[in-house]
């Protein structure tokens, strides 16, 4: 399956500050970055989209991993649960690399990437997260109030969430609904408490299906 199938959302930002005034961030399902030949296919892929920053979850790593390439991207990945499942990292270009700050692993579930300004004040904080597909609503509920946690106590001022949410948004369908993008999905399970939680942090919940350019 290739990376722009399992692309989930793509977004641009401009940030004061850096030197590039534009960050493209990606979020992939990668289903195992345990191999070199599963890495190998990583930088592949990404060569073949725009990019700064691609978080990266599923990854099923049992220890830390940290790569520095020729061309100058790194390659910052956390561990996995005991049972080799979850796990999340990020794959960061040239073109931020230098900007780097700290990336750690909050749970198993939720990564942190800061990326700080020339002046060294950490001025991008990046969630990587991989939502529960539990049923069972205290596992739900703790992992929303962990994200939650994490988001409030974080004091940069610009902030991205990715997530593979395991929930799906519908589209906005009134005025007060500027949390929610206007291109979307049905609801299903786990979409209200999604939708509380992106009100919770005050945060903006982009598409989550892209308008069909043609």
């Amino acid at each position: 399956m290739s990376m722009e199938t399992l692309l989930k959302s793509q977004g641009q930002w401009k940030l004061p500050g850096f030197q590039r005034t534009m960050v493209t961030i990606c979020t992939y399902n990668a289903r195992t970055l345990v191999s070199e030949s599963s890495i190998e296919d990583l930088l592949m892929q990404a060569r073949r989209i725009r990019y700064d920053v691609i978080g990266l979850v599923e990854t099923r790593r049992h220890q830390p991993f940290n790569a520095v390439f020729d061309t100058g991207e790194e390659l910052l990945l956390g561990t996995c649960d005991s049972r080799g499942v979850r796990g999340f990292g990020v794959f960061v270009n040239t073109s931020l690399s230098m900007n780097i700050d700290s990336f750690e692993r909050l749970t198993t579930r939720i990564g942190r990437l800061r990326l700080r300004k020339p002046e060294s004040i950490p001025g991008l904080t990046i969630f990587v997260a991989y939502a529960l597909a539990s049923n069972y609503d205290e596992e739900v509920e703790a992992y929303y109030m962990d994200l939650e946690k994490f988001n409030r106590e974080d004091h940069t001022f610009f902030k991205v969430i990715l997530l593979d949410f395991n929930a799906k948004i519908r589209p906005r369908s009134a005025s007060e609904e500027r949390h929610i993008g206007s291109h979307g999905l049905e609801w299903n399970e786990q979409s209200e408490r999604l939708s509380e939680s992106i009100m919770a942090t005050k945060t903006i919940h982009g598409n989550s299906q892209f308008q069909n350019k043609f």
